[in-house]
């Protein structure tokens, strides 16, 4: 009997149709015993006797890999690579596919929602509010100031569209491999991300993590930002820099920040002290509709495997390449 390691966490919560899939193909699993992100040496520990592992954001290293012998698939259920050590699966002979649109839809809405809250400062009203404070703050419209985007891909593109809906003064889009069609409805600015940190009013970070984007907005890139701006991250932890964007803010330059990814999660760092910035818990992905698209879509791909059938989600070389170039 075919066994898979379910490492993502939570797992079939809202809807128990991906463990039903499993159970009706005879397949045998096991579910994240600690309900957490995994550590390295956790899933060290658990992987050896699996032939599949259907996978969150947990790094799946070169080591975890050398623990498990049966392994044949990571089925990673999400958009992110930067977590799973392609080059080391590929050697291996390991096969790694994701679901890269499911979790787009909730990630690029909760976007906007990080928007609104930082141009009306509603996140830094709850925190005073909570305490006795009585501010009525004067904010912005997104019609009314210049927006930044950096990334203009799945996430990225769903944002534009939105923010179509609401009328803007002017965008700016910056991406590796620009796409002049990604919201026709708008008249978009194509620009060098230099221009958008010293021009844009609000900025959302929508990129892979990559050794490009490692840290590609640092304090010299904040400090660029006008005094008022903001910026969003609800792509990977690490492509800000979150010791740079604390120190920034705590010497009172910039008007806020949102940030859903961190560098190590849960995160516990220097920016939880900081009023007007807004913190998430990694929930982009986290409507019930599009986390379940997730999790049925991953569980798919790992059952057509098993069964000797083709992957859906096959991650494409490009992706691969992306790591090589890193070495």
């Amino acid at each position: 009997m075919s066994k898979v390691l379910i490492t993502t966490a939570p797992f079939g919560d809202k809807n128990r149709l991906p463990i039903e899939l499993l159970e009706a193909a005879g397949i045998e699993y096991l579910i994240n015993p600690l309900g957490r992100k995994l550590k390295e040496e956790e899933l060290v520990g658990m992987v050896s006797d699996f032939d599949a592992l259907i996978a969150g954001t947990e790094q799946i290293t070169n080591k975890v890999m050398g623990a498990a012998s049966k392994l044949k698939l990571i089925s990673r259920a999400g958009i992110g690579l930067d977590s799973v050590d392609l080059l080391a699966a590929e050697r291996r002979g390991i096969k790694v596919s994701y679901t890269p649109d499911a979790p787009a839809p909730a990630v690029a809405e909760l976007t906007i929602g990080l928007m609104f809250s930082l141009l009306r400062s509603v996140h830094t009203v709850n925190v005073q509010m909570h305490r006795g404070e009585w501010h009525r703050h004067f904010g912005r419209r997104i019609p009314e100031v210049t927006i930044g985007i950096i990334g203009a891909g799945r996430i990225g593109g769903r944002v534009l569209r939105s923010l179509a809906g609401f009328g803007t003064s002017r965008i700016f889009v910056n991406d590796a491999n620009p796409d002049l069609e990604v919201a026709p409805e708008l008249k978009l600015e194509w620009v060098g991300k230099d221009e958008i940190y010293r021009q844009a009013d609000l900025i959302s970070v929508h990129v892979p993590m990559t050794v490009q984007t490692k840290n590609m907005i640092q304090r010299e890139q904040l400090l660029m930002m006008k005094p008022d701006a903001m910026i969003i991250n609800t792509s990977r932890g690490g492509i800000i820099n979150e010791n740079d964007l604390a120190e920034v803010l705590s010497g009172g330059h910039l008007n806020g920040a949102a940030i859903d990814v961190f560098d190590q999660e849960p995160y516990s760092g220097a920016l939880a002290q900081i009023d007007r910035c807004l913190l998430t818990s990694h929930m982009g992905s986290m409507s019930i509709d599009c986390r379940t698209r997730m999790e049925i879509e991953s569980t798919e791909d790992a059952i057509r495997f098993l069964a000797g059938k083709c992957l859906q989600g096959l991650v494409p070389p490009e992706e691969y390449e992306v790591q090589r170039q890193g070495l």
